[in-house]
């Protein structure tokens, strides 16, 4: 628990979940560039495709950002809740318990009774909680920062289509571009979860490219 128990203390964006937003927004705008058929489009139809497809993943980062702070408000909430049953405790040991149950149950497993007296008391020192969690300039900024980064992770693979003619061309260019994004994301996945890197990152490449296939034949 936080010393400011108004305070969320989470980062924005883990690395997974940083990963994951790489890999969603790379399947919402591999479904437009996608669906564009090589052999009759012409710039009126890419147009319309990068229309959506960029309007698609403005969309996604506002409402990913929102599903963020709305993570940073339940966090808060959390540990106003613990600090208040912490206060509120009619034993240390019930304290004691509270205080395990909002860790990691391995950090919480390596201590013991004295160092959770500690933090007890600590906690019981610490100025009145809020009556509810509150959002602050950390928690827009938060936001701001997710809706850029899902944004500006995915605009790359409309790229080509907008500075190339040949169509069939842009969207060789812009394929290879998603298959380094996933390949990268991969890597970077497996570097978080200890799994094998090349592995992970070849899986990866698949695993996108099946999604983006189901999405478009199921109308997505």
């Amino acid at each position: 628990m936080s010393n400011e128990p108004n305070s969320s203390s989470r980062r924005v964006l883990e690395p997974s979940d940083r990963i994951a937003e790489v890999l969603f927004g790379l399947i919402m705008v591999l479904t437009f560039t996608g669906s564009l058929s090589v052999a009759d489009a012409g710039r009126s139809d890419v147009r319309d495709m990068l229309i959506g497809a960029l309007g698609c993943n403005i969309a996604w980062g506002i409402i990913d950002g929102l599903l963020y702070v709305m993570d940073c408000l339940s966090e808060q909430a959390r540990g106003i809740r613990a600090l208040r049953a912490v206060r509120k405790a009619e034993a240390p040991e019930a304290a004691h318990r509270v205080i395990a149950d909002a860790m990691p149950p391995v950090l919480a497993e390596t201590l013991g009774p004295a160092e959770y007296e500690t933090m007890r008391q600590q906690l019981v020192r610490l100025p009145e909680p809020p009556k509810r969690p509150r959002l602050g300039k950390t928690e827009w900024l938060g936001w701001l920062s997710v809706f850029l980064w899902v944004f500006v992770t995915t605009f790359p693979v409309t790229i080509p289509f907008i500075f190339m003619e040949d169509i069939g061309r842009a969207m060789r260019v812009s394929n290879a571009i998603a298959i380094i994004l996933l390949f990268v994301s991969g890597y970077a996945y497996a570097r978080v979860t200890e799994y094998r890197p090349w592995l992970t990152a070849f899986t990866m490449v698949v695993v996108g490219m099946v999604l983006v296939s189901l999405t478009i034949a199921l109308g997505g």
